[in-house]
């Protein structure tokens, strides 16, 4: 048998037209199967690397993953999926390439992926594990803030359902973008690991406790107090806080209730995406 071309599985993927809902197919992946092996996927040291492509996998169903333009903007991995199902788009970081820093080139992929979901009505499961946009004089004065912004964009006017899971980091205005719950996302979740802040312990302590003898113990308490999901989770950015094995269960539970998600933008001609 020939194998089907990049083009006709990509195309088993989406609805006949931008009218419909995202197709459904027959599956035999139970939608409530726990996930065992991700309790352990994350490293205990937080600069250690994972594959998000891992999770990915242990996700959906059967562990079949689409990959769009897999070799460009390593550091962020897009694709098509379903869960239970149904299909879904994929968005998450890349801890194993520059950490899974936000940079123009990731910005410009994630955002087009976005749209393109958001125009054939395909709900999307954000992965987030983001220390932040990348820095450097070369990402500057290639316009990072501009470009960022229009995954920041397509995240915050896609209509379609969005989730978000936060495996690890999200720290400063990358954790913003990366489908926060300020940009209207429906649900979003955090795994125990999780850590929500402007920046990592070390860089804030070295900042707030400037001068003071014995950073390594203020370092100690910030993790204690501020390096988990739970403050956030106390002012309702972060809806749960969950097992990591729970969360394929979780999604397609979701997923089941936004199926018939109607939300509709202020009317306007266009936005003024920025370009």
């Amino acid at each position: 048998r020939v194998p089907p071309s990049s083009d006709e599985t990509l195309l088993d993927f989406l609805p006949s037209s931008n009218k419909e809902k995202s197709p459904i197919i027959e599956c035999s992946d139970p939608a409530d199967r726990e996930v065992p092996a991700l309790d352990n996927i994350i490293p205990n040291s937080p600069i250690d690397p994972y594959d998000m492509k891992h999770v990915v996998r242990f996700l959906v169903d059967e562990g079949d993953f689409f990959e769009i333009m897999p070799d460009y903007a390593k550091n962020i991995i897009v694709g098509f999926s379903r869960m239970n199902g149904e299909t879904v788009g994929i968005v998450g970081n890349q801890p194993l390439i520059a950490a899974g820093c936000l940079d123009i080139n990731a910005s410009v992929k994630g955002a087009r992926f976005v749209r393109f979901c958001d125009s054939f009505n395909i709900p999307l499961i954000i992965l987030e594990d983001v220390p932040g946009f990348l820095p450097g004089t070369q990402q500057e004065h290639g316009g990072i803030i501009k470009h960022g912004a229009k995954l920041l964009y397509a995240l915050a006017e896609a209509t379609v359902p969005k989730i978000t899971v936060i495996t690890r980091k999200a720290y400063g205005g990358a954790y913003v973008v990366m489908n926060s719950k300020h940009l209207r996302a429906d649900m979003n979740y955090a795994w125990p690991s999780a850590e929500i802040a402007v920046m990592g312990s070390k860089g804030a302590v070295s900042i707030i406790c400037r001068g003071d003898p014995d950073l390594k113990k203020r370092e100690e308490e910030y993790v204690d107090i501020f390096a988990n999901p739970f403050p956030t989770a106390k002012k309702g950015f972060v809806d749960a806080v969950i097992l990591p094995r729970d969360t394929r269960k979780r999604l397609c539970a979701d997923l089941k209730w936004l199926r018939n998600k109607s939300q509709k933008n202020p009317w306007k001609k266009h936005g003024n995406i920025p370009l």
